[in-house]
């Protein structure tokens, strides 16, 4: 698909992270002593998470335009990346009833931070990534970084990320409908970064792939 017939849904996914930014701008404006981000501050960008196919056409448009030493670099962290989250799905596969999450404690470096621990493509970063260091709600279930000043047995307001969630997934399946794709549930499918930044979308979108069903 060329980027122009993407044009709106892009639109559409910029405003939803433009409502995360005030979200998370207006946590810090009301609990800036708890907001704890800041540069190089990069324990989100290990978080074992999956992108939708909207997000995944947007990071890879994004990553286009980046030079070409930036863009090598990456795809060589993409191979480190792919086997520390197969060794987490491993983990997954393994872990007993009762047992600790492999997803929720899985440590999978992001490819596109790059050596100095800055991410190359912040400005065009995941939601998910815009709004980790505040309160959200996923699954129903109140989330926060561990390393945020946000104390447990406290009430916090708390960002709506399975609403978010619910739009990314009606601008996937848009996204699967204008490429032809013959199956409208793929548009539920989450890819990991590494695969975002090595596979062509219209592999995302028509062609098989193995990826964690639950890797946010």
């Amino acid at each position: 698909m060329k980027d122009a017939d993407l044009s709106q849904l892009f639109r559409s996914y910029e405003s939803l992270g433009a409502t995360a930014d005030q979200a998370f701008a207006k946590m810090v404006e009301s609990y800036g002593d708890c907001v704890r981000c800041e540069r190089h501050c990069d324990d989100c960008c290990h978080a074992v998470f999956g992108l939708f196919l909207v997000e995944a056409a947007y990071l890879q448009h994004q990553f286009g335009r980046l030079p070409s030493r930036e863009k090598a670099e990456a795809a060589l962290r993409c191979d480190r990346a792919d086997r520390d989250l197969a060794r987490v799905q491993q983990q997954l596969r393994e872990r007993g009833e009762g047992g600790e999450d492999p997803l929720a404690l899985g440590r999978v470096r992001c490819p596109l931070l790059n050596e100095e621990r800055d991410c190359v493509l912040y400005t065009a970063r995941p939601i998910t990534c815009r709004i980790y260091g505040v309160p959200t709600k996923v699954q129903g279930m109140a989330r926060v970084c561990g390393l945020s000043g946000f104390e447990q047995g406290v009430s916090y307001p708390a960002f709506d990320l399975d609403g978010v969630f619910r739009d990314l997934y009606d601008m996937s399946k848009e996204l699967v409908e204008k490429a032809g794709g013959e199956d409208p549930e793929r548009a539920g499918l989450l890819v990991s970064v590494s695969k975002v930044l090595t596979t062509p979308l219209e592999s995302l979108i028509h062609e098989p792939l193995e990826e964690p069903g639950e890797g946010r």
